[in-house]
């Protein structure tokens, strides 16, 4: 996503240039790369340490965004701060892209051997320098699990060195979900190369007929079955049987 950042920065300095297409928000992006194969790449990442998620698995979520607080509320998580909670998580986990997420406050709080790890973004959502600068001793426990002595006596487990976990302590995302990803940028390249001037120079998305065509193209391999519209429903519902066209939408992100 910190791609798609810089890409609208260099809209409004003028740098951009071409026609750029934001894929990490594409419906079959963000529902499954970023959704359920990061859940399952993070649970392989967590045996790096041998842990038992028992008994440590009351999950408390933190958000900036109104609608998304709602939505994780409505289905039964605790949302609060990370002031609120440093005292008292087992296992830490930054999912946000964004920097200065855990600090050097958060830590002296923590309980001894409190785990943290990152699959947001690059190793700047954890205050990995402060925790070098400030421990008494820092051991690796074994690779990519390194546990710092703070102060007080108390422990801070840091995994793959604040860096991507799933990537550093398990093999990342499996290849049917980067199937997804990797088929949306190629039609889109395909697409961008065969028209050349059919696009705007702007950071553009991907329609949702072109998300149906690239997940029905991977139907196959979970070995399932899509319903389609007889033309009675598609007249009663006022869309076409087969709706898919390759056509990026050239709608802009303010």
């Amino acid at each position: 996503m910190t791609g798609v950042h810089n890409l609208h920065k260099m809209i409004v300095t003028g740098i951009l240039k071409v026609p750029s297409v934001n894929v990490n928000n594409s419906i079959t992006k963000s529902k499954f790369d970023n959704l359920s194969s990061c859940r399952e790449s993070l649970k392989d990442g967590k045996w790096a340490t041998d842990l038992m998620i028992a008994s440590k698995a009351h999950v408390i979520i933190i958000k900036i965004d109104p609608i998304n607080t709602l939505q994780a509320a409505t289905k039964g998580y605790e949302v609060t701060t990370i002031d609120k909670v440093c005292q008292e998580d087992n296992i830490s986990v930054t999912t946000t892209g964004c920097v200065n997420i855990i600090l050097g406050q958060h830590f002296e709080q923590m309980k001894d051997n409190a785990i943290m790890c990152n699959t947001g973004h690059f190793d700047m959502e954890i205050d990995v320098k402060w925790l070098n600068k400030n421990s008494v001793e820092r051991v690796n426990i074994k690779p990519q699990v390194g546990q710092y002595q703070l102060k007080n006596g108390h422990h801070i487990i840091l995994l793959a060195e604040g860096q991507l976990v799933n990537l550093g302590c398990a093999v990342g995302h499996t290849s049917f979900v980067l199937s997804n990803s990797f088929t949306n940028q190629v039609m889109v390249q395909i697409e961008l190369q065969t028209h050349p001037d059919k696009y705007p120079v702007g950071v553009l998305f991907l329609p949702k007929k072109l998300n149906q065509a690239m997940a029905e193209a991977h139907l196959g391999k979970p070995n399932v079955k899509l319903t389609k519209l007889t033309e009675m429903q598609a007249l009663y519902l006022g869309i076409p049987v087969m709706a898919h066209s390759c056509q990026i939408t050239t709608t802009t992100e303010s």
